[in-house]
């Protein structure tokens, strides 16, 4: 499959597995993602949290950019990346730095 170029992963997993998006798409962004029992922001966190521990770095910026809007600020995202070296692992924290880095400082300005 030369020549072609996705932006993100989930877009890819579109091309390729529509009916995996149309779980994405039906059920967790608007039954997951809305459900008033947590906030966007906590769920963002925990997101976050989890694609660093599972070693999911693909999936790390769209998630980063989103918790930004979900009201994390860059400063907790450093935070939380530093805790969980603890608990995930210094590379896995490394990683999601040098990701957060890419995705959050160096590609285009914050929203602040």
């Amino acid at each position: 499959m030369t020549g072609l170029n996705f932006t993100s992963p989930r877009e890819a997993a579109r091309a390729f597995t529509p009916k995996l998006s149309e779980f994405i798409d039906s059920t967790l962004y608007p039954q997951i993602w809305g459900d008033p029992s947590l906030s966007p922001r906590d769920r963002s966190l925990i997101t976050i949290a989890v694609l660093i521990a599972g070693g999911h770095s693909d999936e790390l910026p769209a998630h980063l950019r989103r918790a930004v809007v979900n009201g994390v600020t860059p400063k907790e995202l450093a935070g939380a990346i530093t805790h969980l070296a603890f608990y995930a692992g210094f590379p896995a924290a490394i990683t999601a730095s040098a990701v957060a880095q890419s995705a959050l400082v160096d590609s285009e300005p914050l929203k602040r």
